[in-house]
């Protein structure tokens, strides 16, 4: 008799509990994966952005020691691509919270 109670009425009665544990968990893995994309989505803005100026400051140095009568229009270029690069982390910021919200 205890046999047939824990194989046939035990199931029974935790289906509802089993459902709604394997909800939640569709929920937690959602939420990881909206997590997931906000972070890859900073994270490579991020890193586009620190390569980009990297590379920009580092252009800017030796433009100015080959040239350093151009340094004032050289210094207005930087600062017009220092702008430009640093949008792009906040293109990859908002295209991150887009999939996290969304």
């Amino acid at each position: 008799m205890f046999h047939l109670f824990s194989v046939v009425l035990i199931p029974f009665f935790l289906h509802p509990v089993a459902a709604a544990a394997a909800q939640s968990y569709t929920l937690i893995g959602q939420q990881a994966g909206k997590s997931i994309a906000l972070g890859i989505g900073a994270g490579g803005g991020a890193a586009g952005a620190g390569a980009g100026i990297g590379m920009l400051f580092g252009k800017v140095i030796e433009a100015t020691t080959r040239q350093p009568e151009m340094r004032s229009e050289i210094t207005q270029i930087q600062w017009l691509g220092f702008a430009l690069t640093e949008a792009t982390f906040f293109y990859g910021l908002v295209g991150g919270f887009i999939a996290f919200f969304l």
